[in-house]
């Protein structure tokens, strides 16, 4: 249907569209007229998120799991509402601190450290990768599709293949080429790459238009809109779990929670929310379009979806390309043709950005630290350096490239967009303690955010990356299935045994536990230096120091203006140098001529510059080789002891809280083993009936003549097998709503003596049918209390039906009592059962709980009928206490004040009168 030289011929025009953008925006930038200087831009620019991922993945994530799609989305919506103070607070620190990159900005952070710089791009260098890969995936995938539809072919896999066969291996080249010529045109990475960003929100709008094309023509060609297509797909039983949510809410929570954190810490988006800014006001606008961008581009996923799962079940097509398909299908070229460019458009927006962010954390924080401290290279006496940066940068492009590349060439063909994507999340969150930390905490150091991110990121290596591995067939799956060495608790996916959770939310539990708790723990057991006090109380005070007008700079010593120059001129050249100097020296009124040394305002404004080209870390180390630093002086000492003593204060709070939440968590585990133990018990119990009437049945519609007697036994058991099956549910359903509050109270002045009657009605077949006698014995008259005559009435059928359970076929006698004593009612249900242990007469009403005896085994039931009567007394301000010895029967005495119900943790329960009689 489309020739390939046609596909081939659109595809370049539409990337010398883009080329012809960002030249233009360079231009313009160049002459002092900004192109990017509007808050809409900036909104579009931060579309960049939407990658292949959203083009095409969320198709086919919707296909496996429904709306499940929209957590990825969720997490930045919510980030952009409730999150942009963070936003802003992050956009202030790197204005003044001429932040280069989310590296810069840690190692900034933490006392400009050189090797926490360093461990942040390995970080993000390597936790991008598969993500790149994914994209190059998408575009290859699409244009294999459209090129092998024409041989009346769906499939675009192509197996493994010599690179110069591989369409990816070219798609990376012509990014790398794009990346190199407009993310490296100027030596300061701080500074804006406006062609770039023009460039960027053109294909926001490209990828937008497409997919609303595409998913208009789905929902108003092929359907007949969104009730014929619901229609349509309701009449298919296999698509109906694609209309609830799927998994569990553990797995949608850090799904969210992944996005949240994604949205600001991917490289990509840290460049274009932060460093890309050109005015921090253009938060207010962008915090309500980006969420309405994002709902736009997910509007039509589902019916994509639908219309792909409908119309295309016979061919063997990936359910990520179905936004491709379905216009190649039904024959729609120009459509197609725009489909394409969309998705090639969400793809080289991201491998662009996110290239560029790369190589200048390349640069800035793992090469130039190591060149610089190599004597032998001598760079300090260099003139000039500029080139050296340039070529630095160029090859950190190219490198990372053919790193995503070889990445999909290896392992990207058994991994589904999504999965491929949710690696790379997991890999940027565990930038999350430090990072956010280090904006509200001044005790943070850089020992406990170094401990913390290579923590996470070992684990995250461990529980994602080694795995997929397997696939590929690097690693044997004996390591995933039985964990190395056959050490089960060990396993990637079950790591300290912890399971029922997916493999993503798996790691991270895990990799951002261990990484927030060790960033915390080993920030209060450390000392802090002094430049990361320093640098603590300009970061999270920011807004303080910014916001008096006046600069404030912690530094004291000597430096001299030529020599400051002359290290200005060797990173980034004569003329820029020239230029900095002259602003600055026109803003402040100075003259160079009447001074050779340098204050402290002129060492840090060479500081940021320098910041701005080669990072913190390093511009600090440069720096330090001119300047001769003077010690902290006393009252920057005291201020540091100040910051200890309350460090070991919150120490001892820590620890404190540390202990509270081992007792929690060993409280966890047993209702875990409780959970555990209900759900198998309720099983049994459900099935058990069921079991039985579904053998009736079976005979009763396999012979029809069956005798009439034996008919209507049989109808009988079956009724009482329903009951039993009623009784059950209804019960679960109780608690369940006690449980999440959800009960709709139904308060009103009740007569106990009424309660008492109809749960003895409701449950007299049930003490009828094991041949137990029931008495009843209640004052003449007692006054009417304010309570929920339902739940009561509940309260004592669960008290009745424990009785029964617990007494001997025609042999038991079950006792209620009723009685009037000073601002209380006692009502009692006593029986001649098996009695209760004292041991056990605590943990008989705890949720799930089932007390098993001795050549009994364990009880019928769920082991929720004494724990929602408690709750339902305790609701009405009461209390339940139980009497019993083993043998001897048990008595259980309900409280009930006659005074205005109040909440179970303001009352003082009125104590219940032992008259010493228990039922013998």
């Amino acid at each position: 249907m489309l020739a390939t030289e046609t596909i081939l011929a659109v595809s370049f025009t539409y990337i010398g569209i883009l080329f012809a953008v960002a030249y233009f925006g360079d231009k313009r930038a160049d002459a002092g007229r900004s192109i990017i200087s509007s808050s809409y831009i900036y909104a579009l620019s931060l579309a960049v998120y939407c990658t292949a991922w959203t083009f095409y993945g969320s198709v086919g994530r919707a296909v496996q799991s429904g709306p499940g799609f929209l957590t990825i989305y969720i997490g930045p919506t919510l980030f952009a509402t409730l999150g942009w103070f963070v936003l802003r607070k992050i956009l202030r620190i790197s204005r003044i601190h001429r932040i280069t990159s989310i590296a810069d900005f840690i190692a900034s952070r933490y006392g400009k450290n050189m090797l926490l710089g360093g461990v942040v791009s390995v970080i993000a260098v390597l936790g991008i990768v598969p993500y790149i890969s994914l994209q190059l995936k998408a575009v290859s995938n699409s244009f294999l599709l459209l090129q092998r539809y024409s041989h009346k072919s769906f499939s675009a896999h192509m197996g493994k293949v010599a690179f110069f066969q591989d369409t990816a291996f070219y798609v990376a080249i012509i990014l790398g080429v794009f990346a190199v010529l407009f993310g490296t045109r100027k030596l300061e990475a701080a500074e804006r790459h406006e062609g770039l960003v023009a460039a960027i929100a053109l294909e926001s709008i490209v990828k937008l238009i497409a997919f609303l094309a595409v998913g208009g023509f789905v929902t108003f060609g092929i359907f007949h809109g969104f009730r014929d297509m619901f229609a349509q797909a309701q009449t298919r039983p296999d698509l109906l779990a694609l209309f609830t949510a799927s998994g569990s809410y553990v797995d949608w929570a850090v799904y969210i929670f992944l996005s949240m954190l994604a949205v600001i810490l991917l490289p990509r988006q840290f460049q274009i929310a932060v460093i890309e800014n050109v005015n921090e006001d253009h938060l207010k606008r962008a915090i309500w379009m980006f969420p309405i961008y994002l709902l736009a581009i997910n509007i039509f996923v589902l019916p994509v979806a639908f219309a792909g799962l409908l119309h295309l079940s016979g061919e063997p097509v990936d359910a990520d390309m179905f936004v491709l398909s379905i216009p190649l299908v039904y024959a729609r070229p120009l459509l197609t043709l725009l489909v394409f460019i969309g998705g090639m458009s969400a793809s080289t927006g991201m491998v662009i950005v996110e290239t560029i962010a790369l190589s200048t954390m390349i640069c800035n924080n793992l090469v130039m630290p190591v060149l610089l401290h190599i004597p032998a290279l001598k760079l300090a006496r260099r003139s000039d350096l500029s080139s050296w940066l340039k070529a630095i940068r160029h090859a950190a492009i190219i490198i990372i490239i053919l790193l995503g590349y070889i990445y999909f060439h290896l392992t990207a063909e058994f991994y589904t967009l999504v999965s491929i994507g949710l690696v790379s999340f997991a890999a940027v969150a565990q930038f999350a303690p430090s990072l956010l930390g280090g904006l509200f905490w001044k005790g943070g150091n850089k020992k406990g955010a170094l401990t913390g991110l290579i923590a996470g990121f070992l684990v995250w290596i461990y529980t994602l990356v080694l795995p997929s591995l397997t696939e590929a067939g690097l690693l044997p799956h004996a390591f995933i299935i039985y964990g190395p060495w056959s050490i089960e608790w060990l396993r990637p996916f079950q790591l300290f045994g912890l399971s029922g959770f997916d493999h993503i939310s798996h790691a991270v539990f895990w990799s951002l536990l261990i990484n927030t708790g060790l960033y915390v723990g080993v920030s209060l057991f450390s000392q802090q230096s002094a430049l990361d006090h320093t640098q603590a109380t300009m970061f999270v005070d920011v807004f303080r120091f910014a916001g008096t007008g006046q600069e404030t700079y912690f530094w004291r010593g000597t430096a001299f203006i030529p020599d400051l120059k002359l290290l200005l001129e060797r990173f980034l050249g004569k003329t820029r140098t020239e230029e900095a100097l002259s602003q600055y020296a026109a803003s402040r009124n100075i003259d160079w001529n009447r001074s050779l040394n340098a204050d402290p305002s002129l060492v840090t404004h060479c500081e940021n510059l320098l910041a701005g080209a080669i990072g913190s870390a390093s511009a600090r180390v440069v720096v330090a080789s001119v300047v001769k630093e003077e010690p902290l002086g006393l009252h920057e000492v005291m201020n540091i002891l100040d910051e200890t003593r309350q460090v070991i204060t919150y120490s001892r709070q820590l620890e404190k809280a540390t202990a509270e939440l081992k007792a929690a968590n060993v409280r966890l585990k047993e209702l875990d083993r409780l959970k555990d133990e209900f759900l198998s018990t309720v099983s049994h119990e459900l099935r058990t009936p069921l079991t039985s009437i579904r053998s009736l049945a079976e005979i009763l519609f396999e012979f029809p003549d069956t005798d009439p007697d034996q008919r209507k036994n049989f109808l009988g058991i079956m009724i009482k097998e329903i009951q039993r099956l009623t009784r059950l549910i209804n019960q679960v359903l109780n608690f369940q709503k006690l449980e999440s509050g959800k009960v709709q109270w139904q308060l009103g002045q009740v007569d106990l003596r009424r309660i008492v009657e109809d749960a003895v009605s409701a449950t007299r077949q049930l003490v009828e049918n094991k041949g137990l006698a029931l008495n009843v014995k209640m004052v003449p008259q007692v006054p009417s209390l304010r309570g929920d005559r339902d739940q009561l009435i509940q309260a004592m059928v669960n008290l009745i039906s424990n009785a029964v359970k617990f007494c001997e076929p025609q042999t038991g006698v079950i006792e209620i009592s009723l009685k009037h004593h000073d601002d209380c009612l006692l009502l009692s249900v006593s029986d001649n059962g098996i009695g209760i242990s004292k041991e056990d007469q605590v943990a008989i009403f705890e949720q799930f709980r089932q007390v098993t005896h001795s050549g009994r085994g364990r009880p019928a039931g769920s082991g929720l009928g004494l724990s929602i009567t408690r709750r339902i007394v305790e609701y009405h301000g009461g209390r339940i206490d139980v009497v019993s010895e083993p043998g001897s029967g048990a008595t259980f005495t309900l409280c009930l004040p006659l005074k205005e119900r109040q909440t179970a943790q303001s009352t003082d329960p009125t104590p219940i009168p032992d008259d010493g009689r228990l039922l013998q």
